[in-house]
């Protein structure tokens, strides 16, 4: 039962349903919607819903530096780098057997994307100034508010991976399309 989202509108319904046809698997899903509409909602309730095991992990793509973003989602090896003290894990070992909620994918470094489909393609992933090869099993939910095939159009997202990531596209809906919730959800907020 997905308890993150409130409300019983026809809008809520049907997107309740999305997320319970879509959690058992583990494909790659993207979550589409304006800025504030609950995608973090929609992927935890994902992840709450599916059989994975694992611990549900975020990062939010727009907020971390993309210098430090390769260490950030693939970890580092000791002395990779000036500041490296110790051997860390990335974000994707920590959502091993979980998933990996990639916020704002659309701001992800063209660079980076290109790492990003190749996890995707074997699973696997190397820590930064690493040698060994780590074997995950990481379901990968993405969220963005941008258009992200007219970011294919400007050769600013790489087709390939949005072929990749879109197996399953949720577009969550506004508040304006499910305005038979705001009570509830007004009522929940003063709980």
């Amino acid at each position: 039962m997905i308890t993150k989202l409130i409300g019983n509108s026809e809008a809520a319904t049907r997107l309740k349903k999305l997320i319970s046809m879509v959690a058992p698997s583990s494909s790659a899903v993207i979550i589409q919607g304006q800025t504030g509409v609950g995608k973090e909602l929609v992927a935890e309730s994902l992840h709450e819903e599916s059989r994975r095991k694992g611990k549900f992990v975020a990062v939010n793509c727009a907020a971390i530096p993309r210098d430090l973003m390769e260490a950030e989602l693939f970890g580092y090896e000791k002395g990779a780098f000036t500041g490296a003290l110790k051997t860390t894990p990335g974000k994707f070992e920590q959502a091993n057997r979980g998933t990996l909620f990639l916020d704002e994918i659309g701001d992800m470094s063209f660079d980076l994307q290109s790492k990003l489909l190749r996890v995707l393609e074997n699973s696997i992933v190397t820590r930064v100034g690493g040698r060994a090869d780590i074997q995950l099993d990481v379901r990968i939910v993405c969220a963005t508010h941008k258009d992200l095939g007219e970011l294919v159009v400007q050769n600013n997202f790489r087709e390939d991976l949005l072929f990749r990531l879109n197996v399953f596209p949720i577009q969550v809906p506004t508040l304006k399309e499910r305005v038979d919730d705001i009570p509830e959800i007004v009522a929940h907020l003063l709980k």
